[in-house]
């Protein structure tokens, strides 16, 4: 819809050039394409009228706007005058322009100006010249030379800015990432199409959403009038308002709404330093001028693993997988290793270890899908055959290369629709490889790092790997790699109920091969620890043989026995080679450690089959020392028969011997073990690493301006105790609390008290609104978006819902898949900004970042444990996520922090989120039902049923249950027992014998 040229005035008169018409896409809350004749002066200003739209106002106005735009088309060349002043005023191609200074724009360039607090865009996309005074056929000679003349123009000026960059390299790379685009690339297509498509001599095509027809320079001004895509003027005073956008099989290709399996052109390779996060490129916004619009974020799967020729190994974590499009799609060649770790319901809660892998795809024989296991400490009553809320829910993609090893942490599963049709985030960053391995990097408690990057990746990889022997060498492929300049922090879970990791403990004897070895340990030498627990306890001291004179010489050692100030006392572990039953078997004694004899020591029980399969290889090998601490209370009540659930060890693990030559003596036959040593290391996890990454600044509260979080999920149980807990994690303070003392254990902390007063956290989520009027309508987000409507009910009053609009504005009405969350901080208006910004797969839920478990009731004395119990996190769901800190000034922990700045980081959603209306409802599950219903009623015959169409089937979280500290203490399996009596019985024989 163009605007209707007002009558010639004096000192606009027509040239000789010939009149022609500038296409500019105007990009913002109000997308739309303007047709400019190339003899006129127009103004572009903000309209309070309808909200924060564009008007375009047609001729010189006889007062100007203070904040408007001059736009003049004169002999053919388009100039641009504006009259900001201060941070607003506009730029072109990211340089700011001078007040009251005339700016010539040549096609390509980007006009970028702030308004009433939105950012707008204005891109100039082509110059079409329609003749003399009309679009006649003999035109057609003169518009393609003249398109040449700007296309060349525009080339230059691109040429100019790679020059004046600081880093052309940089510049040349990053640019090669937005695709099929670019001067040049115009250039091509015009000597392509020859004068054809700038011809005046076609017919006209409606346009589509995305694209229009190269033939639409023929378009006479009526027909301009009726054109679609295009700003239609009503006077001189017209209102640019964004069009509703169409769903259908015509024009499958132009929005979208098909399965996402169509091919998408892409480039090579890609490049980042880590500093930031980008966002997938879209099928349908790809064209030349919305990637000038979006600069630097659009990127595909295949540019992520370009050249797949060079890929060594793949590695990939995610929830839901098309792994045939994915072979197909990224040309993954036959014989390369590939595993997938992937979520399967039945396989991840099964007991089976044969439920662990598949290999299903005969063309590619080294492909292997892993389906890691939930612990049944989640599952509800702690039965695995009732399964409980847990999903492998990561995005992860490690790709190994001889030279670097590249690590990817998206939101986007890996399926054709969340890659093509769905925005997701994607950050990666590429590590070098090392001179020789470095196994300490993998430990983060061996040595301070400068960065636990290593540590976090390689224990998150072993969580999923643990089960599956042939993909243990992941963990030597990661040693390989040098980490130290990661650009940011990750931030993993795993399902699980997890205590927070011990202080250190001075040992005085370690386990060994062939005997006890008597030795002070030294904290450098330590790597970290491991909750496991003490098996045949009961077993051994409910025999009627000897059971009195066993338990009072248990009595005796535990009675005077030296207990540190933590409750524990240290235990001796002893290789037990001589039984047969199990050549790995460890051994569990108690004895008087001053004057210590095994001869007068008392044997407790065992360490756990499970443990011991690669305690006993990792310490014959001399690559670690091992050492246990029980709880001497625990320990008693389950000999004499008080309780029957497990003993605690804390098992400590520190360097051996040999550690120093680990790199030289490790072979294939310890990769396993040493897996599960790192799976098995306590690291902090969910809220608890947040916590730890982010408690090492201390955040001005009073200088904060955002803190936000968009989700497409947000879990059932949601609170204000556990949105508490997240604040608390994320660095938020109160402020001075006069009601509290110090000694209360909460003070200084963010509770669900102040949450309630003062809500945190704005959460982003789209309004039902805004989902019913998306390219493809309500149905690609039915099984993407959850929010139950409980949920919604009970938070409503709070205030802390606000709209997720999509950013940049060319994404608007495609679903957004983001886990996003920001804490912003001003120095002061307008100055210096810094925080934190989070990316990943962590949807706002306490199964995705663990939920605090309450303690245990007082009023209830049996519910008591004779061990401490302190804090729990219960977490049911594998993720992974990235925090990238902008620190305040001076505040920079590492180098590489240094150069972060929060001002480059793009948010996928528009800042300040606007606020939910009175009016307005979140698209819950509900919400989005009805709507599915109402189309049916509205469209009886062409519904399309996409229910079984799933992109990312959020487990239902309604039956997830409260958690007490108490339902943390686990009784022996029956398979322990079953160890443990075989292990007691030969045992048994061997000193009988040894008697006789």
């Amino acid at each position: 819809m163009a605007a209707a040229p007002p009558p010639q005035q004096h000192g606009h008169p027509h040239t000789s050039v010939g009149l022609g018409y500038f296409h500019l896409r105007l990009v913002g809350p109000a997308p739309a394409l303007l047709l400019l004749r190339s003899d006129r002066l127009y103004s572009l200003s903000p309209s309070r009228r309808r909200g924060h739209r564009l008007r375009l106002l047609l001729d010189r106005p006889r007062r100007p706007h203070a904040r408007g735009l001059l736009l003049s088309t004169s002999d053919c060349a388009l100039r641009l005058t504006h009259r900001f002043y201060g941070d607003g005023a506009p730029s072109v191609n990211g340089r700011p322009l001078r007040a009251r200074t005339p700016a010539e724009l040549a096609v390509g360039d980007e006009v970028s100006v702030l308004w009433c607090g939105a950012r707008y865009g204005l891109v100039v996309e082509r110059f079409v010249l329609c003749g003399g005074g009309g679009c006649g056929a003999a035109g057609g000679a003169g518009s393609f030379g003249e398109g040449l003349v700007v296309r060349a123009e525009s080339l230059r000026k691109r040429l100019r800015a790679i020059s004046e960059s600081e880093d052309p390299l940089s510049f040349l790379r990053d640019s090669s990432c937005l695709g099929n685009g670019g001067a040049d690339a115009g250039v091509k297509e015009l000597r392509q199409g020859g004068a054809g498509d700038l011809c005046p001599g076609n017919s006209a095509h409606p346009a589509s959403d995305q694209n229009l027809p190269q033939d639409d320079c023929n378009l006479d001004q009526g027909k301009l009038e009726h054109h679609p895509d295009v700003a239609k003027g009503v006077g001189a005073d017209t209102e640019l308002c964004q069009e509703s956008k169409g769903c259908g099989d015509d024009n499958e290709d132009q929005t979208g709404c098909s399965n996402g399996n169509g091919k998408q052109h892409h480039t090579e390779g890609c490049h980042s330093d880590g500093s930031t996060f980008f966002l997938n490129r879209l099928v349908g916004i790809g064209s030349l001028s919305d990637m000038r619009v979006e600069p630097h974020t659009g990127v595909t799967l295949p540019q992520l693993l370009h050249p797949v020729e060079s890929l060594v190994r793949v590695f990939i974590a995610t929830f839901t997988s098309d792994i045939s499009w994915f072979l197909d799609y990224c040309k993954i060649p036959q014989h390369l290793p590939v595993t997938v770790a992937c979520h399967n319901k039945e396989r991840c809660w099964s007991a089976s270890s044969e439920n662990r892998m598949a290999a299903p795809f005969e063309s590619h024989p080294n492909l292997l899908l892993v389906y890691p296991r939930f612990p049944e400490e989640i599952a509800f009553g702690k039965d695995r055959k009732k399964q409980g809320v847990a999903c492998h829910h990561p995005k992860l993609i490690v790709l190994q290369r001889e030279d670097s090893m590249r690590v990817v942490v998206t939101s986007a599963n890996l399926v054709p629709r969340q890659w093509h049709l769905i925005t997701n985030t994607v950050w990666w960053q590429d590590f070098p490889r090392r001179t020789s391995l470095d196994y300490a990097a993998l430990f983060s408690a061996a040595e301070k790092q400068k960065s636990d990057f290593a540590a976090q990746l390689v224990s998150f990889v072993a969580s999923m790997v643990n089960e599956v022997p042939s993909q243990a060498y992941w963990i030597n492929e990661i040693a390989k790699y040098d980490f130290e300049g990661a650009g940011g922090y990750l931030i993993a879970s795993i399902p699980g109920i997890h205590a927070r990791a011990p202080p250190y403990l001075e040992s005085n004897y370690f386990l060994s091969e062939k005997h006890i070895l008597h030795t002070k340990s030294a904290h450098r030498m330590f790597v970290g620890s491991v909750q496991t627990s003490v098996v045949g306890i009961s077993h051994r001291f409910n025999m009627p043989s000897d059971a009195g004179s066993q338990l009072r010489a248990l009595s005796a050692f535990l009675g005077k026995c030296r207990v540190n100030m933590h409750g524990t006392t240290e235990v001796i572990l002893k290789r037990s080679t001589n039984i047969p039953a199990d050549s790995n078997a460890v051994s569990v004694l108690v004895a008087d450690l001053d004057k210590f004899s095994e001869e007068g020591s008392v044997q407790l029980g065992f360490l756990p089959r499970e443990v011991a399969k690669w305690v006993a290889p990792l310490c014959d090998s001399g690559f670690f020392n091992f050492s246990g601490f029980i709880y001497p209370r625990e320990a008693l009540e389950a000999a004499f028969g008080v309780t029957n659930t497990k003993v605690q060890l804390l098992l400590y693990v520190s360097k051996g011997p040999e550690f120093s030559r680990i790199s030289e003596l490790m072979c294939d036959q310890h990769f396993p073990p040493l897996c599960s040593l790192i799976a098995s290391l306590k690291q902090c996890l969910g809220l608890w690493q947040l916590e730890e990454v982010l408690s090492n600044i201390k955040w001005p509260e009073t200088l904060e301006t955002d803190f936000i979080y968009s989700a497409s999920s947000i879990g059932t149980s949601i609170n204000p105790q556990f949105i508490a807990s997240f604040a608390s994690a994320a660095g938020k303070r109160p402020d001075q609390d006069f009601d509290s003392q110090e000694s209360d254990p909460e003070w200084g902390c963010w509770t669900a008290k102040h949450e309630l007063k003062k809500p945190s956290i704005s959460l982003l989520f789209p309004t039902i609104d805004r989902v019913k009027k998306g390219v493809c309508g309500i149905h690609l987000c039915r099984n993407l978006l959850s929010l139950p409507e409980k949920t919604w009910q009970r938070l409503r009053p709070t205030g802390i819902f606000h709209d997720a609009i999509p950013q940049p504005y060319a994404r608007i009405g495609h679903p957004m898949h983001v886990k996003a969350a920001q804490r912003r901080f001003e120095s002061r208006p307008g100055g210096h900004s810094f925080g934190w910004t989070y990316c990943g797969s962590h949807n706002f839920s306490p199964a995705a970042w663990g939920q605090l478990l309450s303690p245990p009731s007082k009023a209830n004395p049996t519910e008591a444990r004779a061990a401490p119990s302190g804090p729990r996190l219960h977490i049911c769901n594998y993720e992974l996520g990235i925090i990238l800190i902008s620190p305040p000034p001076g505040m920079s922990k590492h180098a590489s922090e240094s150069g972060h700045r929060i001002d480059g980081i793009s948010l996928p959603f528009v800042v300040p989120p606007p606020r939910y209306k009175g009016s307005d409802r979140p698209a819950t599950r509900l919400a989005m039902r009805e709507a599915v219903a109402e189309a049916c009623v509205l469209q009886s015959n062409d519904v399309v049923d996409l229910s079984d169409d799933t992109d990312e089937d959020v487990p239902d979280e309604d039956d997830e249950q409260e958690v007490e500290l108490s339902d943390c203490s686990q009784q022996e399996k029956e398979e322990e027992k079953i160890y443990a009596e075989t292990l007691w019985g030969q045992v048994d024989s061997s000193q009988s014998q040894g008697k006789d």
